[in-house]
């Protein structure tokens, strides 16, 4: 019984069909990008028009001449011949359009509309082959602690205040809460009621012969629940913030347990970068301490017990109460405003529902009364340590940014005035983007320039074509028509591979490319694999046809195991690696995909089709 080696139509169609869907998806990363401006924000949903408009107007006053300004996939894109063109675009469209416009630099592709309204776009690049700035930021922990027993510490207070239970003092003690009161009564009124109110805490009484104290401690899970939780809540805010920098496809990931990337593409200013993503600013509304003197407080260092010492932005002393009446984490919307009175900058905050309702009784009951506006920031400072070595320190800031008499009661909307035009500005983008659940250091930065990114492109494309044509050219030569065939199956890999990372909207980087190459090795193998089975058959006596059939038969078992093996590194990498290693990972693994489809089902349809279905007496390999 002779073998006859062919596949039914529908396998032919089939394969026909992916390479044809291959081809297509693949496409649209041919046509390049142009330098463009992005311009987005809520408005585009609703009308763009007014918004394109504007662009083009400041386009056209600036002397600069775009190939278009059109809505692109929810933003506005001006679109340019030349990235120098493109610099001078970005700050005529910043200086038209107010902060809650972003603008951002992008690279917008050139795909056809056709392709367009397919829903096929081009993959993504990565910072590498883009340029930008790269930020690795380490979040402080034990800043992440502090302010949870900040927190505690300040709603202990409040409770003990609403029942009149009568203490001494609460205050921090190492890692917990210590409050003292002043009788066994009131320890055991206020124990009862502590535990009622912070269920997640430990009390333990701590009471000496000289006092009466109960000390709040945090559990380990709670430890450790505050340190996950300021990690992610640093995530939103970071990407808060991004958004509000205007940055076009930014990446911003945990690594690891304390620690957060931030890819800013397009980005080449990596101080103005870090001021914005590393600043933790925040509000604070005190009301202002009618005991004592500020001036003799500050020359004697004694402060009233419920108040605190702050300091104008010219020097001025002030007393404030402890108490605060709304924290930065109650603002629901931020922006720069001129005050209509003073013709002044001015930031217009809103505050959400429990914000709204504690500052309406708060300005009900103080009418008459002053109120000042703290302005808190951490920063991390680098400075020279004892041996040489950059030594990070953490410098907070606190001073009293406006002080007013409440003229009348208000709730969720008021005005922030004090400010000059970019300290509103930036107050007004950091309130918007949320303050950070813990300060974070930048332990490594780096900046890319689009010229590098466009070498390291040129530079892959090379490596990638040099060793194509090499494993083609051997193929060929060493397997005759069968290398041949093997040949196109390993070009058609490679559009797969493009394909399958447009598909998904993966990010090539440039070990995503080192993936490539090595995938292309691996694809040669598999055929290699074949080849030399069917010639081993041939040396054994057995027919072409036989040999073909037992050739891909007999190597498949072979091939898969070596391929899976492969993929189960690849998995492994992408699950625990970051950054470089994912990229890497994400083009090893599909690569390893489509080369098991085209070694093994696109060469033998092929084959099939040359030699299938007649009568052969040799075989060109």
């Amino acid at each position: 019984m002779s073998v006859v080696n062919h596949y039914p139509l529908w396998k032919n169609l089939l394969i026909l069909a992916v390479f044809v869907g291959g081809v297509l998806t693949a496409l649209p990363n041919a046509f390049g990008d142009d330098p463009a401006v992005q311009v987005s924000h809520p408005s585009l949903a609703v009308d763009a028009q007014p918004t394109i408009a504007r662009v083009g107007a400041a386009l056209a006053a600036a002397g600069l001449t775009p190939r278009s300004v059109a809505l692109e996939d929810g933003k506005v894109i001006a679109r340019f011949d030349d990235p120098e063109v493109q610099l001078k675009a970005l700050e005529a469209v910043k200086a038209a359009l107010d902060d809650r416009h972003g603008v951002a630099l992008n690279l917008a592709a050139r795909t056809p509309q056709w392709l367009r309204d397919l829903g096929l776009k081009p993959m993504n690049l990565g910072l590498d082959l883009r340029g930008g700035v790269h930020f690795l930021l380490q979040v402080d922990m034990k800043a992440a602690l502090n302010q949870a027993l900040e927190r505690y510490e300040g709603d202990a207070r409040t409770a003990l205040r609403a029942k009149d239970v009568r203490y001494l003092s609460v205050s921090r003690d190492g890692e917990s809460v210590m409050v003292r009161f002043r009788d066994a009564e009131n320890l055991a009124a206020g124990l009862k009621l502590l535990a009622g109110e912070f269920p997640d805490l430990t009390l333990t009484e701590a009471s000496t012969d000289t006092e009466q104290a109960v000390r709040l401690s945090l559990s380990e899970f709670q430890l450790r629940a505050i340190r996950d939780s300021a990690v992610q809540q640093n995530v939103v805010t970071l990407r808060n913030r991004v958004n509000e920098l205007g940055v076009a496809e930014p990446l911003v990931q945990q690594q690891g347990a304390e620690r957060i990337v931030v890819q800013l593409p397009g980005i080449q200013d990596t101080i103005a970068a870090r001021d914005i993503l590393g600043a933790t600013a925040t509000l604070e509304f005190r009301l202002v301490s009618e005991e004592g003197n500020a001036f003799e407080a500050a020359a004697s260092g004694r402060v009233p017990l419920d108040s605190k010492l702050y300091k104008m932005r010219d020097g001025t002393p002030v007393l404030l109460k402890r108490e605060i009446i709304v924290r930065g984490d109650q603002l629901t919307d931020a922006s720069t405003t001129i005050d209509a009175e003073r013709g002044t900058p001015a930031v217009s905050v809103s505050l959400d529902a429990a914000g709204g309702r504690r500052m309406a009784d708060t300005t009900a009951a103080n009418v008459g009364k002053p109120m000042a506006v703290v302005f808190v920031e951490s920063k991390s400072v680098t400075r020279p340590g004892p041996d040489g070595t950059p030594v990070i320190e953490r410098k907070r800031t606190e001073e009293v940014i406006s002080v007013a008499t409440i003229q009348g009661p208000f709730s969720s909307r008021f005005q922030i005035t004090g400010l000059d035009q970019a300290e509103a500005k930036q107050l007004s983008l950091l309130l918007r983007a949320g303050a950070l659940a813990a300060p974070v250091d930048v332990v490594e930065d780096g900046t890319i320039g689009p010229s590098l990114g466009a070498d390291n492109i040129d530079q892959g494309f090379m490596a990638s074509l040099v060793g194509f044509l090499l494993c083609c050219a051997f193929s060929t030569v060493y397997y005759r028509l069968f290398g041949l065939v093997a040949s196109l199956a390993l070009g058609f890999n490679l559009v797969m591979i493009v394909a399958l990372m447009s598909l998904i909207q993966a990010t090539l980087t440039l070990p995503g490319i080192a993936g490539i190459v090595l995938t292309v090795g691996m694809a040669v193998d598999a055929n290699v694999l074949i080849y030399e089975r069917i010639r081993e058959e041939l040396r054994k006596g057995s027919t072409p046809q036989a040999a073909i059939s037992a050739g891909y038969d007999r190597a498949f078992v072979t091939i898969a195991d070596a391929n899976f093996t492969t993929l189960i590194a690849g998995v492994v990498l992408f699950g625990l690696g970051s950054g470089p290693i994912k990229g890497f990972a994400v083009t090893l693994c599909l690569g390893i995909v489509t080369s098991m489809f085209t070694a093994i089902m696109g060469t033998r349809a092929i084959i099939n089709l040359v030699y299938g279905g007649r009568r052969v007496t040799a075989l060109s390999v």
